[in-house]
């Protein structure tokens, strides 16, 4: 489907789209905005616990308007963040989630990196790769 007469952006779209699908899917979610809120929770969680040139591998791999969402408010200066526990990762997804979100913060980190998986299965070769503390 054609929207834009921009090839480009219609393709980034059409893939965002596939993502929040998926996401949706995982979830379950039947709100398609709900997975938008949960994938960009998780991004930016995962993002700022992530070296920055590890977190800026993985936005290459993002298509264009996920990586737009993905480098949001992002500031390098001070990452990757030295929590590193469960707990303190879901603290932060639901820091970003609105109140009253469907699903708890740790489920939604869960599900939202079991579709990251599906989608970038090089890029988090790195990720599973990095030492743990």
């Amino acid at each position: 489907m054609n929207t834009s007469g921009v090839a480009g952006l219609d393709h980034t779209a059409q893939e965002t789209n596939v993502w929040l699908r998926a996401v949706a899917e995982q979830l379950p979610f039947e709100d398609r905005h709900h997975a938008y809120m949960a994938l960009r929770a998780m991004l930016h969680a995962l993002r700022d616990r992530l070296p920055p040139e590890v977190a800026v591998h993985l936005g290459a791999q993002l298509p264009t308007l996920v990586r737009g969402v993905y480098y949001e408010g992002w500031h390098m200066a001070g990452k990757p963040v030295k929590d590193r526990s469960v707990q303190e990762f879901a603290d932060h997804v639901l820091q970003a989630l609105p109140p009253r979100f469907p699903m708890d913060p740790l489920t939604v980190a869960r599900g939202v990196f079991v579709k990251l998986m599906d989608h970038l299965p090089a890029s988090l070769k790195t990720l599973r790769s990095l030492p743990r503390k």
